[in-house]
């Protein structure tokens, strides 16, 4: 291991919890023991039984609390989980270290195998849409349907404002990137993140500001945060250098179910312009493109999205009932974590 290397830190060393984890009105949490992993779930009590369960996957940097503002807006018609993935949000890194993208869609599967709630509806975001793709294709008898968030699949010409980003992936950057920022206030990092992920980041609240500078504030206490960063964001860089029959691309044309993609007109950290190329690789996609949006449509305009998958369940005749619902009016509504990535 090269100098410059972040160590992997195994479970085992984990500190004590600086703070709980903020959990949102009718949510709770329970950490779920896995071969390897330890991960959270964020649950919600379903409007009825015998909704369909669905699983939500969040991106770089972020934690389940990035569903927060869409799951509600779907109680009456889905069973919701959102997972916290290895070394993000409140579970501990994977024992081997591995921040892959198969890793994680690994992790996925084992959850929903362990849990026997497949098939679900899938949700991913930004690394959490390459990783359900993932899942999606290697395992189309776990997905009922797909709904990707500015999913990070591939790009030839990276825009300038998500190579930052990238760069996290190169040896020795991380350990720069931590002594050049070591004086910067929680609150700083938090509104560096809401410019690069928000369309409009002036239409976050103030509260959510403050709850997710409490949020970063308790991830920059754990001895694992960066190490969780570099790798993942390594996973990423390593899956878009992948060809073949193991490419990204290559996976979403193997797709069956039903897909939902949502793009940001506003998105700093994936192209617009990859909207019509994942409109054409998956077999069975419908797209919606929010030219205000930015990289989590889920958390700016929760009752558009929201709206969107309830059109997917009508189309796809899972539910008879719901279409007609209009949740426009809660694209007001944020969740408190407002760190995607």
């Amino acid at each position: 291991m090269s100098s410059t290397e972040l160590p992997s830190v195994p479970p085992d060393a984990v500190l004590p919890r600086a703070a709980a984890v903020r959990i949102a009105e009718g949510e709770r949490l329970r950490s779920v023991r896995l071969p390897g992993i330890t991960l959270t779930v964020r649950s919600r009590t379903p409007g009825r039984e015998g909704l369909p369960p669905a699983l939500y996957v969040h991106g770089l940097g972020g934690s389940s609390q990035n569903w927060s503002a869409l799951m509600p807006l779907l109680d009456d018609v889905l069973d919701n989980e959102a997972v916290d993935l290895p070394g993000f949000g409140d579970s501990p890194p994977p024992d081997d270290g591995n921040y892959s993208i198969t890793a994680h869609a690994r992790a996925v599967i084992r959850y929903l195998d362990a849990s026997g709630r497949g098939p679900v509806h899938l949700f991913g975001n930004s690394l959490g849409g390459a990783v359900v793709t993932r899942v999606a294709a290697v395992r189309p008898d776990l997905v009922r349907t797909l709904t990707l968030v500015s999913p990070a699949l591939p790009e030839i010409r990276v825009q300038r404002t998500a190579v930052p980003t990238g760069l996290l992936a190169l040896p020795g950057v991380v350990p720069l990137f931590t002594r050049i920022s070591r004086d910067w206030t929680a609150e700083q990092r938090v509104r560096g993140v809401l410019a690069l992920c928000y369309g409009d980041p002036g239409r976050v609240p103030e509260e959510s500001i403050r709850h997710a500078v409490e949020e970063m504030e308790r991830r920059q206490r754990l001895p694992y945060f960066w190490d969780a960063m570099a790798r993942s964001a390594r996973g990423i860089v390593n899956a878009y250098t992948v060809g073949g029959q193991h490419g990204l691309w290559r996976q979403a044309g193997r797709v069956l179910a039903p897909t939902l993609l949502i793009y940001g007109g506003r998105d700093k950290l994936v192209g617009h312009r990859m909207a019509q190329r994942a409109a054409r690789a998956f077999r069975d996609s419908r797209l919606l493109t929010l030219p205000d949006a930015g990289h989590v449509a889920m958390m700016e305009y929760p009752g558009t999205v929201a709206t969107a998958f309830r059109e997917l369940l009508a189309d796809v005749g899972e539910s008879a009932d719901t279409a007609a619902a209009d949740d426009r009016h809660a694209d007001d509504r944020y969740a408190d974590d407002s760190t995607g990535g």
